[in-house]
């Protein structure tokens, strides 16, 4: 049976998300529970499939990987097996780091990440470019990233 989310659970996961490294009682001080029921609520909700992982988060920019470019691309066909193997190839993009399948004018919507403009067209050439069954890309350079936040707003309030 699904366990609904109280107040308590969204807390340790909005807490999660901002320091995935926070002892248990650290953590079990902000969200004011004895460490035990703390623990437990991070092993079932770790256990239930909520929280999947815990990484660390990277700057690219020491690494010289600051360049941000969005493609689109328009599938030749989206019936039969395309729309998976264009899946299955564009996982072995190492420089992709988001790939979207979207509903509208397009097909995918690709967050690629590179050193500069000239790494970002041999990435184009020779690795986009070929992936099975596109018809068409359509590249944006990324000027500036307003916002960038993957984490998940839990209404705290709220029961």
């Amino acid at each position: 049976m699904k366990r609904e989310l109280d107040r308590i659970d969204r807390k340790i996961l909005t807490e999660l998300q901002q320091n995935g490294r926070l002892s248990v009682v650290e953590l079990a001080n902000r969200v004011n529970l004895t460490n035990t029921p703390c623990a437990e609520r991070v092993k079932r909700l770790e256990k239930s499939g909520l929280i999947t992982k815990y990484k660390a988060v990277v700057d690219p920019e020491p690494l010289g990987l600051s360049h941000l470019t969005i493609v689109q691309i328009s599938m030749a066909a989206t019936a039969d097996t395309s729309l998976d193997e264009l899946n299955a190839a564009v996982t072995r993009i190492e420089e992709v780091e988001t790939c979207m399948m979207i509903a509208g004018s397009f097909d995918y919507m690709l967050i690629v990440r590179t050193r500069d403009m000239g790494h970002f067209r041999e990435i184009l050439g020779e690795k986009i470019n070929k992936l099975p069954g596109i018809r068409q890309t359509n590249s944006f350079a990324v000027m500036e990233t307003v916002k960038h936040d993957q984490d998940i707003a839990f209404t705290i309030n709220s029961e």
